[in-house]
C-alpha cells in the first residue's frame, strides 16, 4: 500500500468515525441566557483527538466547547459561524481556524464538492502543562490561549493561512495516519507533532501579526525582553541589537526609568501572575517555564517583589 492510499484509508476510517462521535449539546447558563456545550467528545483517557470531517453538506448548532482545537480546511471550503450569533466567516482550503475553550463555534458547509476538514482537539489542562510553554515567548499569542483561564466565555478565536511550503498539510496527515491506527503509543507520538504544529503557529502569526511601525531602539528592545523572559541577558541583547552592553544598559534607564534586571523583572513578575491565575501549573513548572533554575528563587523573588507568597497572592485577589 502506497502512502497516498495509506493516508486516504486513514481520512475515510476518522471520517467515519467522526460519525460515531458524541456531538451532544447540553444546555448551560453563560452570560445569563442558555447556551449549547459541547464537553470532550472522546475518550476521557486521551488528551488528544484527532477528528476528520468529510461530508457535502453539514452545519453544526452554534455551541461553546470545553477544549482547544484546531480545525484545517484540508480540502475544499467551509464556514463557521463564530460566538457573534449570525456572524459567518468562510475558511478557505489551507486555511486554519483554532478556537479557545468556551468560544462560540459552529461549522457549517452546503456545496457541491466534499469538504474535509482536520481537527486537532486538546483537553485544557494537558494544553496548559505540556504546550503552553512551547508558545510562551510570543506575548500576545500566549494571552491568547490564557484568556479563556481569565475569562469564561472570552469570545476569541484565530483565522489565517499559511504559506503553501508549510509543512503543515503533512504534520497534520502524520496525526490522521497515526491516529486512525493507534496503539498504546500513541498520545505519546502526537505530543512532538501538535508541539511542532503550534510552534508553526506561533511563527505563522508573528509573520502576520500587525507591527508597530516607528518603535524607537528601546522600544524594540524591552519588546524583545518580554519575547525571550525566561532566557535572555544583555549580553544577548547586545548581539541581537549589535551595540554595547553598558550602551543597552544606559539607553533603557535613561528612555524608560527603569534598568535591564528592572524590567526583565516585572516581565517575569506579570507572567508568573498569569500563569498562577490561569493554569494548574505547579510553583515548580511556573519557575523553570520563566527561567529560574530553582524553585526557592523564584518563590524568594515572587515575595519580594509583591510582599505576599504566590498561594498568599492568588487568596487575596
Amino acid at each position: 500500500m502506497t502512502r497516498k492510499q495509506f493516508l486516504e484509508k486513514s481520512l475515510d476510517f476518522l471520517a467515519e468515525e467522526f460519525k460515531r462521535l458524541r456531538w451532544d449539546y447540553p444546555d448551560i447558563k453563560a452570560k445569563e441566557r442558555n447556551e449549547k456545550i459541547l464537553y470532550w467528545p472522546g475518550e476521557p483517557k486521551e488528551d488528544i483527538m484527532i477528528c476528520v470531517l468529510k461530508d457535502q453538506e453539514f452545519r453544526e448548532e452554534l455551541h461553546r466547547h470545553d477544549f482547544f482545537f484546531f480545525n484545517y480546511a484540508y480540502s475544499c471550503d467551509y464556514e463557521a459561524e463564530t460566538e457573534v450569533k449570525g456572524h459567518i466567516i468562510r475558511i478557505k482550503e489551507g486555511e486554519c481556524y483554532i478556537g479557545q475553550p468556551f468560544s462560540g463555534y459552529g461549522l457549517r458547509q452546503s456545496e457541491e464538492d466534499e469538504a474535509v476538514v482536520i481537527g486537532v482537539l486538546v483537553q485544557k489542562q494537558m494544553f496548559y502543562r505540556e504546550f503552553l510553554p512551547i508558545i510562551a515567548s510570543d506575548p500576545t499569542i500566549f494571552r491568547f490561549f490564557l484568556d479563556p483561564q481569565n475569562n469564561a466565555y472570552s469570545e476569541e478565536h484565530l483565522h489565517f493561512a499559511f504559506k503553501t511550503e508549510s509543512p503543515i498539510r503533512t504534520l497534520l496527515e502524520t496525526m490522521v495516519m497515526e491516529y486512525a491506527h493507534r496503539g498504546e503509543d500513541t498520545q505519546t507520538m502526537l505530543k512532538p507533532l501538535v508541539s511542532a504544529l503550534l510552534l508553526h503557529v506561533a511563527r505563522r502569526y508573528r509573520e502576520i501579526a500587525p507591527v508597530t511601525s516607528g518603535q524607537t531602539l528601546s522600544e524594540r528592545i524591552v519588546r524583545y525582553i518580554s519575547e525571550h523572559t525566561e532566557s535572555v541577558t544583555l549580553s544577548q541583547l547586545s548581539e541581537q541589537f549589535s551595540y554595547h552592553p553598558n550602551y543597552i544598559s544606559n539607553l533603557l534607564r535613561k528612555e524608560t526609568g527603569s534598568s535591564f534586571s528592572e524590567i526583565l523583572l516585572r516581565f517575569r513578575m506579570e507572567r508568573a501572575v498569569m500563569l498562577l491565575k490561569s493554569t494548574e501549573l505547579s510553583i515548580e513548572e511556573i519557575a523553570a517555564m520563566l527561567g529560574y533554575s530553582d524553585k526557592s528563587n523564584f518563590y524568594k523573588t515572587f515575595r519580594d517583589y509583591y510582599s505576599k507568597s504566590p498561594r498568599e497572592y492568588l487568596s487575596q485577589k
